[in-house]
């Protein structure tokens, strides 16, 4: 199963996917190439600590989105790498509908909370504000409805009383570099 990349920061659930492939927790799964929408982004110092491709990929002129002759850039780049599934781990951009038609069921999404509980933005934050006693992170395919696809596995994690947003943070970071390898694997095992 070819797997293409995109995110947008430092890239600490590529760099845990990457891992799993180079440890052969990945399944049948192999990242072909990593994409950031941010030329300096973290993520992009992956590709050749891990021996994979990695590229800028201009999104502009949108700063939240990818539309237009950057949509159209992006469809032809990643079509070009024969994809099977595409993994946004961490790519800040909504995704429009000739992006998602395009790769239709072979985009998943990871999200810092139990969804459909706090999407969108800062889903973390939202839930400690909220004084939920757990949450935890999805990972689920993508959609026109952000963060409302279909949901393909969750794990939880307990708020503790002396949980600060940044310890309850590293507790879901940790959760997330465990499921979202874990789910590539089972999904490479159900790739033709």
């Amino acid at each position: 199963m070819r797997i293409v990349i995109l995110g947008s920061g430092r890239g600490s659930n590529a760099e845990a996917i990457l891992q799993a492939q180079q440890e052969g927790r990945l399944g049948r799964g192999q990242v072909v190439q990593i994409f950031s929408d941010r030329a300096d982004a973290g993520i992009l110092a992956l590709g050749p600590r891990f021996g994979v491709p990695a590229a800028f990929l201009d999104a502009a002129p949108y700063k939240t989105k990818l539309d237009g002759e950057a949509e159209q850039h992006y469809i032809a780049t990643i079509t070009a790498c024969r994809p099977d599934l595409i993994v946004l781990a961490g790519f800040m951009r909504v995704l429009k509908l000739p992006f998602l038609a395009r790769f239709e069921g072979k985009i998943i999404n990871l999200h810092p909370s139990l969804l459909p509980s706090f999407p969108g933005l800062d889903g973390i934050g939202q839930a400690f504000r909220r004084g939920v006693k757990i949450t935890g992170c999805t990972v689920h395919g993508v959609t026109l409805d952000v963060d409302g696809g279909p949901i393909i596995d969750q794990a939880a994690v307990r708020v503790e009383k002396d949980d600060t947003l940044e310890s309850l943070t590293e507790k879901i970071h940790a959760a997330e570099h465990a499921l979202l390898p874990a789910v590539i694997a089972r999904l490479s095992e159900r790739a033709p």
